[in-house]
This record gives structure tokens, C-alpha cells and sequence, in this order.
């Protein structure tokens, strides 16, 4: 298996600075059980996003796939991307380092 990262950003800065709208809301929670479903299928290793509520902000996705198109496949059908709510970049990704730490974990 392939490892992938694909970078999101929202569509409309005011979400994360106003609010999301209704509909934002609903397809922002439609892009979370996506990903929640492919965390259960073991092909996203990890979703975060950054904390900050400007045009800095982003998220990533660090995912497998057997190939370029499934990985462009499983960007295209994030609902945050297909509905048009978020941009994506796609990346070719390896991780070299991982921590036996959890993001649950505290920090010492």
C-alpha cells in the first residue's frame, strides 16, 4: 500500500471566522463520518486540523491506497471536497517517524 496526505482548506474563510452556514454544518459533519468510516476501514491513519481561524488554517489526511487514482478517488469523494466546502491538494506521503503515543496521551 501507497501512503498519501491530501491538505484541505475551507472554501469560504468566514466558516471558521462567522460560523459555518447550515449547509457548511451539515456537509463538515458529512466529511467527518467519511473519514471516521475510513479510519474504521484502516485506510486514514490520521485527521487533524490546525487550530487557528484564518487563511492559515488547514487540515490533513494521511491515508492508503493501492494506487494514484484510488488515492485521487478517495480525495474527490471526501463530501467537504465533492460539495465544494473545501479545496484539496494531494501528496504522495511516506511516514518516517511514528510515536508509540496516542494524540490522547498527555504530554509530559
Amino acid at each position: 500500500m501507497l501512503q498519501f496526505l491530501y491538505r484541505i482548506q475551507p472554501i469560504r474563510l468566514g466558516m471558521l471566522t462567522e460560523g459555518p452556514t447550515e449547509l457548511e454544518s451539515k456537509i463538515v459533519n458529512e466529511h467527518f463520518e467519511y473519514l471516521e468510516g475510513l479510519v474504521n476501514e484502516e485506510v486514514v491513519l490520521m485527521a487533524g486540523r490546525t487550530l487557528h481561524a484564518d487563511e492559515s488554517a488547514f487540515g490533513i489526511v494521511i491515508f492508503v491506497a493501492e494506487s494514484d487514482i484510488q488515492a485521487k478517488e478517495i480525495v474527490h469523494n471526501d463530501p467537504a471536497v465533492l460539495r465544494g466546502v473545501m479545496r484539496a491538494e494531494l501528496f504522495p506521503y511516506r511516514i518516517a517517524l511514528w510515536s508509540k503515543k496516542g494524540p490522547s496521551d498527555p504530554v509530559n
